[in-house]
């Protein structure tokens, strides 16, 4: 089975089933992960380098056992090509990504803004209990960008460069990062191996991604944000990823918002034009048209090989 095959397949099987409802290996990941982390995490008056080796042992613990399973499952080519779209299928969340922000388009369509404020509390970290209308689009904008690149095209640019492990190993790191990756009292150290490997991982996924931003909207808008906005965020791949698509869809992003208490100006991206309903819808699309581009990068470049 070629690799553009299998990503077809994946991306079909997502379509039709979107993610698992009951038991996810996602989040049986997440429960392993969780008691690991409460065997290995250390009490606060221990030295900040006993946090970080006890959270890379817990990183360790936690991924290779099953990146090695996978490994071996998939060595025998009737495995591997039975195998190979279910895992990826496994690793990516297209349809669920679309599903929550529809979920967040509708009632702000009918002028329901509880309704939309449950809904963006769902994908995003930031205290959602105070959003108005304005700042649950910047939000939900901001993350169906990032989550794009993180949900979809990072396992997809593994799966090609490393198989089914690949792409695992890629998942994996990246929940542990969602989990431990906090620059706060409790995860600041312990999560510090989770976090990095997560940037390394992310690094040439999140220029592709936002290269495909560019190429698929407003380019001009798009590099002048990319060149000039990128450097101010704290994350050196989301920051990229989202500035690019702020840019590319002509809307402005982040600001002011609040999380776990506390008030955070982030870099303002993208250009001056206020966010619409309908720029929710856009960004979607935008995602659509970057999986396209990707699936047919990638069987264009096994005929050519």
């Amino acid at each position: 089975m070629t690799v553009a095959l299998a990503v077809f397949i994946a991306l079909i099987l997502d379509a039709l089933l979107g993610e698992p409802k009951k038991a996810h290996p996602l989040v049986i990941f997440g429960r392993w992960a969780s008691t690991l982390e409460k065997w290995l995490i250390l009490p606060r008056d221990r030295a900040n380098r006993h946090q970080k080796i006890n959270g890379l042992l817990a990183l360790i613990l936690s991924v290779l056992p099953i990146c090695l399973c996978i490994f071996y499952l998939t060595r025998l080519p009737v495995f591997n090509d039975l195998l190979s779209p279910v895992i990826l299928y496994l690793c990516i969340a297209p349809k669920s990504l679309l599903q929550h922000t529809l979920a967040i388009y509708q009632p702000l369509q009918k002028g329901n803004l509880a309704q939309a404020r449950q809904a963006i509390a769902m994908i995003v970290s930031r205290e959602a209990g105070q959003m108005d209308t304005q700042a649950i689009r910047k939000a939900t904008i901001e993350s169906t960008l990032e989550n794009g690149a993180d949900a979809i095209f990072a396992p997809i640019f593994w799966f090609v460069i490393a198989g089914p492990t690949g792409a695992v190993f890629y998942r994996l790191s990246n929940t542990l990062d969602a989990m431990w990756g906090y620059k706060n009292q409790r995860y600041t150290h312990f999560g510090f191996a989770a976090a990095r490997l997560d940037d390394i991982l992310n690094w040439v996924p999140a220029r592709l991604t936002a290269l495909s931003y560019l190429l698929l909207g407003d380019m001009h808008h798009a590099w002048s944000s990319y060149r000039l906005q990128s450097p101010l965020c704290e994350s050196p791949n989301a920051g990229i990823v989202m500035s690019t698509g702020a840019g590319c869809l002509n809307v402005n992003l982040g600001g002011a918002a609040i999380y776990h208490g506390q008030h955070k100006i982030k870099p303002t991206l993208g250009t001056e034009r206020r966010a619409t309903n309908q720029d929710i819808q856009r960004a979607n699309l935008l995602i659509i048209l970057t999986t396209l581009l990707w699936l047919t990068v990638i069987a264009l470049g096994e005929s050519l090989a």
